[in-house]
C-alpha cells in the first residue's frame, strides 16, 4: 500500500488557565494533550482515531492539518512535512472540523464560489464540481438560502462540501456525525466510503463504535494522548469480542497503571 500520512513521534502541551485548572480539577499548569504519538495512514483508506473526550484527538488532527504545530516530532503529508512545508501541504488536504463556523447570512452559493476562488480553481471545474456535489447532498435546492436559515444538518453538509472543494486527495474529519440525524450521518458515512474508492486518504476521529465498525479500515486507539495499538478489527479484535469491550479493556489497563 502506498503512503500517504506518518505521524512521527509528535508531542503537543498547552498552558492552561485557572479556570480551565478548575474544570481539569488540577493544579498542573500544563496539560500533555498529544504524548508521543506516531501512525501510519494509506492511500484509499478510512483510518479512524478512536478515544473518548479530551484523549488528543483533536490535537492530532489540527497538527496533521498544520492548524497547530507540535512541540516535537513531525508530520509528513505526501513526503512534505507540515513542520517546515506546511504550505505545501495545505494544498493537498481537506479538513472539517465543528470549530468552522459559517456566517448566517451567506449562501451556500457564495461560500462555495468563495472557497473555490481562494483555491485557484478554474471557473468551469468549479462549476462541475459544485453541480456534483450539491446534488449529492441535497443542497441544489438551498444554494441560495442563507446559512442561519438552513437545518443543522444541512449545514453540515455545506461545511463538509466547501472543505473539499478543492479535490484534495487527503481528507480529515474531526467528528464527521457529530449531531446529525440519521439520515445525514448515512450520507456523510456513504459519501466518505466513495472517497476512500476513489483513493483518498481519509482520517476521521471519533468516539463513537459503530462509526468506525461501519466505515474504518484501519483503527488507532488513543489514550491520554498516546497510541495504545493500532490495526484493523480483524488484527485487534478476538472471536466474538466487539470494539466497545476491547476499548474498555484498554481503559482499565490504563486505570491500573
Amino acid at each position: 500500500m502506498e503512503k500517504t500520512i506518518t505521524v512521527d513521534n509528535i508531542s503537543k502541551t498547552f498552558s492552561l488557565s485557572k479556570k480551565q485548572r478548575r474544570i481539569e480539577k488540577t493544579d498542573s499548569k500544563k496539560k500533555v494533550a498529544v504524548n508521543g504519538l506516531s501512525f501510519e495512514a494509506y492511500k484509499g483508506e478510512i483510518f479512524g482515531l478512536l478515544g473518548p473526550n479530551g484523549a488528543g484527538k483533536t490535537t492530532t488532527l489540527r497538527c496533521i492539518s498544520t492548524l497547530i504545530k507540535p512541540d516535537s516530532g513531525d508530520i509528513f503529508i505526501n513526503n512534505y512535512s507540515v513542520v517546515n512545508e506546511e504550505e505545501k501541504v495545505r494544498s493537498s488536504i481537506g479538513f472539517l472540523t465543528s470549530d468552522l463556523k459559517l456566517e448566517d447570512f451567506f449562501t451556500p452559493n457564495y461560500l462555495y464560489n468563495y472557497f473555490s476562488k481562494l483555491h485557484g480553481i478554474p471557473d468551469m471545474v468549479s462549476e462541475a464540481r459544485k453541480e456534483k456535489l450539491f446534488t449529492k447532498f441535497g443542497i441544489d435546492k438551498f444554494k441560495e438560502v442563507k446559512v442561519g436559515d438552513l437545518s443543522t444538518g444541512m449545514r453540515q453538509k455545506i461545511q463538509i462540501v466547501i472543505s473539499i472543494v478543492h479535490d484534495p486527495d487527503i481528507i480529515i474529519f474531526d467528528e464527521p456525525t457529530n449531531g446529525l440525524d440519521v439520515v445525514t450521518a448515512r450520507v456523510v458515512t456513504d459519501f466518505l466510503k466513495e472517497l476512500r474508492d476513489e483513493g483518498k486518504t481519509i482520517i476521521v476521529s471519533t468516539h463513537i463504535f459503530s462509526l468506525v465498525e461501519k466505515i474504518c479500515d484501519r483503527v488507532g486507539i488513543i489514550i491520554d494522548g498516546k497510541l495504545k495499538i493500532a490495526g484493523t478489527l480483524d488484527e485487534l479484535l478476538t472471536k466474538n469480542e466487539t470494539l466497545e469491550d476491547y476499548f474498555f479493556s484498554l481503559i482499565e489497563e490504563e486505570e491500573s497503571i
